[in-house]
């Protein structure tokens, strides 16, 4: 990937390490211009144990319509710092809200800030607690996660969500594995769940987000309740949830959604059916076109 380090951008995606002001310094992958691009600026937020560039295929697809676009890695997730603690979802937030600031006098204020899973979860605190940083946000088949509705305690929790150990899978077979799995999803979304891990010398690789720090943004997931933050959201809220078949949230989904359209202020659903839970990835020029819709339609004035 190439490094900004001049501040021109000729198309390439631009990557650079953004101080937050907690003391967590976030991987920013920047695509397109603000200065040429008139279009309401994107923050794109992954989900757990993901990282910016699965949003590669949306980002170029957003571009095209004229929006200047920025995806980031959350702590402790790809090319972002790694702190031992702070995986809670405030601290995540406020790192968050902190490249916001940060990002906001070189063109990207008030952006629509779009979030997958986990990262769904994410910008619903973040409209809550810094409303006036954004126009609105787009949960992307998260936003409505309350695990303690499917697990009783933390600790069912933990045995069944642990992620499998990758560490020392040849790339080359996690590759053809994600390809097989996912068949009809474009390169973009390929490379991007590759981007995941860290590919070793030897061949092999190994998630960036570590084990421990991954129960720990589990943990703070499991605790969080956006239900309860629903009708004071003062910004637009459009939820984009996948339907389609397995996952935890599998039969519930349309519930809490159908919830979660009572209580929003101001909220829109798009389904995306029969889609996965990464749908972004999957079908990343419908989903551009969905959230650049809502955008001229005003629905995020």
């Amino acid at each position: 990937m190439k490094r900004s380090v001049s501040g021109v951008n000729d198309g390439l995606p631009m990557s650079e390490l953004i101080a937050t002001g907690t003391g967590v310094r976030l991987r920013a992958v920047r695509w397109g211009d603000p200065v040429t691009l008139s279009g309401k600026p994107l923050v794109l937020v992954h989900g757990l144990a993901s990282n910016a560039m699965l949003w590669e295929g949306a980002a170029l697809a957003l571009v095209q319509l004229g929006h200047p676009v920025i995806a980031v890695d959350l702590r402790g997730h790809g090319l972002s710092d790694k702190p031992e603690d702070g995986y809670d979802m405030s601290s995540v937030t406020e790192d968050l809200a902190g490249l916001l600031v940060a990002i906001a006098p070189r063109g990207y204020a008030m952006p629509v800030v779009c979030g997958q899973s986990w990262g769904g979860n994410v910008v619903i605190e973040l409209a809550h607690k810094y409303a006036q940083l954004v126009s609105g946000v787009v949960p992307v088949d998260g936003g409505f996660l309350e695990l303690q509705n499917n697990f009783a305690d933390w600790d069912s929790c933990a045995v069944a969500l642990r992620p499998p150990n990758l560490i020392g899978t040849p790339a080359k077979q996690m590759r053809a594995y994600m390809q097989s799995a996912h068949a009809d999803w474009p390169q973009t979304g390929i490379d991007g769940a590759m981007a995941n891990m860290e590919h070793l010398p030897d061949g092999t690789i190994k998630p960036w987000l570590t084990l421990e720090r991954h129960m720990m943004v589990l943990r703070g997931l499991w605790e969080h309740k956006p239900t309860h933050l629903y009708s004071d959201l003062k910004v637009p809220v459009l939820f984009v949830p996948a339907e389609g078949p397995g996952g935890v949230f599998a039969e519930t989904k349309r519930s809490a959604i159908e919830h979660a359209v009572q209580l929003v202020p101001n909220v829109r659903v798009e389904w995306f059916s029969p889609a996965d839970h990464d749908l972004h990835a999957q079908y990343p020029s419908r989903f551009a076109e969905v959230v650049h819709a809502a955008i001229t339609d005003g629905f995020f004035s």
